[in-house]
Formats: C-alpha cells, sequence, structure tokens
C-alpha cells in the first residue's frame, strides 16, 4: 500500500525541480520519489560488474568472512569515528 510523505522545498529547490519534471514530462512528486529510488539503490547496493571484482579479490573475501565471523561472535571493538 503507497504513503504519503509530505516535504517542505525552499522556493528554489521547488523551481529546480519543477524545471527538470517539466522537462522529462513527469509530475514533481514522481520525479522526487524516482530520483530517491536511484540514490537509495545506487548507495545502498552493490551492482554486478563490483560484485564480481570484489568477488575474484581472494584476500578481501578472506578478510569479509573473517569480519563477519567476528561480529557474530562479539569479538573486536567498534571505533566511533
Amino acid at each position: 500500500m503507497s504513503k504519503t510523505v509530505t516535504i517542505r522545498l525552499s522556493e528554489e529547490e521547488y523551481i529546480l525541480f519543477s524545471k527538470a519534471a517539466e522537462a522529462v514530462k513527469r509530475p514533481i512528486s514522481n520525479l522526487i520519489n524516482y530520483l530517491a529510488q536511484q540514490k537509495l539503490e545506487e548507495d545502498l547496493f552493490v551492482d554486478q560488474i563490483e560484485m564480481d571484482e570484489i568477488l575474484e579479490n581472494k584476500d578481501l573475501v578472506e578478510f569479509l568472512r573473517k569480519g563477519s565471523k567476528d561480529v557474530k561472535l562479539r569479538k573486536g571493538v567498534f571505533v566511533d569515528v
């Protein structure tokens, strides 16, 4: 089920989104939704090419496995940067 979210935009932001939406013939809300989804996918998920590179790096894979095991054992310290 879809949900409604309200956001506040400055006049400059509204104009920018309005022009962009008009250029791609979308409503502003649809453009914001589309751009947010694209940004989340880009930042949160690894594409197949990057995943292949990760899996080919045996040292990195072993390091990640060890790190995952240490986390499960609650071994190590949390470093807050």
